[in-house]
């Protein structure tokens, strides 16, 4: 079997059907619309990861907002949690800039992927157990490919849940099982994982996620990422 590229994972997850309720939500969010973007045309299909193909880093969602990467195309982009975040990417280096708009935008990431559990935007942002697990085989074919990772950031529980269960599917996980944190820190096999709380606004409006707190678990992945891995090139 010819093996697979990261240009054919993105393909196989937006022409996915899978979920017959995250492809309603989808489509009748992207018809319907919010105001503010009346005008615009949604993107309303599953959302692919993306970032350097060489990247160290990944950091790994949810699932795409709604009006966010369910509109742009592109996980986090557009939306709140995104200005958040990418903010802080390019304040640690891995992206050329402190803001994502859209896809057109100039956005590029340096040994960082993005990407997510889920690739629908799920109602309340919350899909089932069985809708996460038809999703997670497409992070398992991104980390198979993906071979330079060595630290990833996972934003909130269920990302850490979610990257521990494709974990356990390609080896033994530690036990007992790594449990979230702000700031938790995992080994499995070769792979570090940092817990960080997600960069949504009921975190970031309230203070529980801080731009120092976010900018500190960025500083620790740098530190295990110089440790364990020559120099990206």
């Amino acid at each position: 079997m010819a093996r697979l590229s990261l240009s054919q994972i993105t393909a196989d997850i937006v022409a996915c059907r899978a979920c017959p309720r995250l492809v309603h939500w989808r489509e009748h969010v992207a018809q319907e619309k919010r105001a503010a973007f009346r005008a615009e045309e949604y993107w309303g299909l599953p959302v692919p990861g993306f970032g350097d193909p060489k990247a160290r880093l990944l950091v790994c969602g949810l699932a795409p907002a709604a009006h966010g990467g369910n509109r742009t195309g592109r996980v986090f982009t557009g939306d709140r949690s995104g200005d958040f975040l990418f903010a802080a990417l390019h304040r640690a280096g891995f992206a050329n800039q402190p803001t994502s708009r859209h896809r057109g935008d100039g956005l590029r990431l340096t040994d960082c992927y993005i990407t997510a559990c889920v690739r629908c935007c799920p109602p309340d942002n919350r899909p089932t157990n069985e809708e996460r697990d038809r999703c997670l085989p497409f992070l398992a074919q991104e980390l198979r490919l993906l071979r330079h990772i060595c630290c990833t950031i996972c934003l909130g529980g269920f990302a850490w849940d979610g990257l521990l269960r494709v974990l356990a599917t390609l080896g033994p996980l530690p036990r007992p099982r790594p449990r979230f944190g702000h700031g938790a820190v995992a080994t499995v096999g070769t792979l570090t994982l940092i817990g960080c709380y997600h960069p949504s606004q009921q975190n970031t409006f309230t203070g529980r996620l801080t731009e120092a707190m976010l900018d500190a678990v960025f500083c620790q992945a740098q530190t295990f990422i110089q440790n364990r891995d020559p120099p990206h090139g």
